[in-house]
């Protein structure tokens, strides 16, 4: 009776399974199907130059009109040697969180940054004597920084792998030689796949040529492809936003402040200045990046530094304060803050802002410093005006001895010196230039030197 029970119970089981694997086999079939007959969307945009905040916009806009077309697949043809951490960070993050499937194919080059983003792509698709890995961190001159760098590289890596079902350490091999792989790698070599080595350790499905071939491998047989078409304004923008590109328009911004205030009146250098700022600011507010308020910072710097100079005499707290508030809103405005909230802004991308607007603006001033004295003491641009040699005994007299015994003499300063402006000696008005720092308009001078029609001259009590 027992042995009964055992073996109807026996044949229910069978026939269970039985029925749940035809139930399974006939979706199997009707999925195959639906597949075949269905024309696939895929999305397509390329990542083609150095991983930098324009690549990231132009990704954030891929995946949104990806969403907006209701595409099936995003494809991302890649060849890069890498580039800014933060912005790979950021690529990262929207690929390990898209819904849609993203695949890429590798045409010759995954470096550094690139790898990172190859690695969080469900699939990956390498042309014959491609490269993805050495994924190490290092400065512009191409050398490795400190471990504390290297480490968080690490652990993205490690993290990215297991998110797409890879190898961790493998992935972190690519960012620190001392880890040794059997049969993969040795120590002190940082790690580079070949196409085949790739396929080989689970790295890259498959290998292709063009994207044809890609799309064929991953088993799509009718597609519809949809390219990323960049307007003339993105384009503009993406140029724009560049650190680079943002780092020179500071330059200008700053030098141009500066070279206003050494000359008396409104001319070109803080024209220059503010169509500069103008640059800078505007593709940052048009990309949500740049505030409102973080605008009015940097207008309100600009202000207090104009009136420590003018207003107030020396420089003191205004000016400080000035500088800060700019420094302030030049960094934010390269951040994407919602308002006051900064919980969703990486510490690094901040730091990264911040360097990019001191180094800028250090650079303008010392620049700005040098050029002014060259334009002031030299005649490097000496070409530009006549250059005709008219001697004494031709009855021609020269002006210097008239310079020259100006030296000494006393006079007040007609215009505000910074450091050039107006002197006027015995009712005559001369172009003079301050010795050190800044004179006030009606403050007491002495003629010290002279060169080439220049009168330099110190403030007296």
């Amino acid at each position: 009776m027992i042995q009964k029970t055992i073996i109807k119970s026996y044949l229910l089981l069978i026939s269970i399974l039985f029925t749940s694997n035809l139930i399974i086999f006939a979706n199997d079939i009707s999925i195959e199907n639906q597949d075949t007959n269905k024309v696939y969307k895929i999305y397509k945009f390329d990542i083609k130059e150095e991983i930098a905040p324009p690549v990231w916009r132009k990704t954030q806009k891929a995946f949104k009109q990806a969403n907006d077309t209701n595409a099936d697949l995003i494809l991302i043809h890649m060849n890069t040697y890498g580039g800014m951490l933060d912005a790979a960070d950021s690529i990262r993050t929207i690929i390990l969180s898209s819904k849609i499937p993203v695949y890429v194919f590798i045409d010759n080059n995954a470096a550094s940054a690139g790898a990172l983003i190859s690695i969080a792509c469900d699939s990956i698709y390498m042309r014959s004597g491609a490269n993805i890995g050495a994924a190490t961190v290092v400065n512009q001159t191409g050398e490795a920084l400190p471990d504390k760098y290297q480490s968080y590289m690490r652990s993205m890596m490690r993290s990215t792998a297991e998110a797409s079902g890879r190898d961790p350490d493998i992935a972190q091999a690519m960012v620190d030689p001392r880890i040794y792989i059997e049969g993969i790698i040795d120590t002190g070599h940082v790690l580079t796949f070949t196409t085949s080595e790739a396929i080989k350790h689970n790295f890259c499905e498959g290998r292709a040529d063009n994207i044809d071939e890609v799309i064929k491998l991953s088993g799509i047989k009718k597609y519809k492809i949809i390219k990323q078409e960049l307007t003339s304004a993105d384009k503009i923008i993406g140029f724009l936003i560049n650190p680079m590109v943002s780092g020179m328009l500071i330059m200008i911004i700053i030098g141009g402040i500066y070279f206003e205030l050494q000359t008396p009146g409104i001319g070109f250098p803080i024209a220059a200045s503010v169509v500069a700022a103008l640059l800078y600011f505007a593709p940052l507010y048009l990309e949500g990046m740049a505030s409102n308020w973080e605008i009015l910072i940097f207008i309100a710097g600009i202000v207090l530094i104009a009136v420590e100079i003018f207003v107030i005499p020396g420089f003191g707290v205004a000016g400080i304060l000035g500088i800060i508030l700019i420094v302030i809103g030049l960094t934010l405005s390269m951040t994407e803050n919602m308002s006051f909230d900064f919980t969703g802004i990486e510490l690094k991308g901040l730091i990264s802002s911040f360097f990019i607007v001191i180094i800028a603006m250090f650079l303008s001033i010392v620049g700005s410093f040098f050029i002014s004295k060259k334009i002031f003491t030299s005649t490097i641009f000496g070409h530009l005006a006549l250059d005709t040699i008219q001697n004494a005994d031709e009855g021609y007299i020269s002006s210097d001895n008239t310079y020259k015994n100006m030296i000494g003499k006393k006079g007040i300063a007609h215009t505000i010196l910074r450091p050039a402006g107006k002197a006027k000696i015995e009712d005559e008005i001369f172009d003079a230039t301050a010795e050190t720092g800044y004179i006030e308009k009606g403050e007491n001078i002495q003629v010290t030197g002279y060169q080439t029609a220049q009168l330099f001259v110190k403030k007296i009590k």
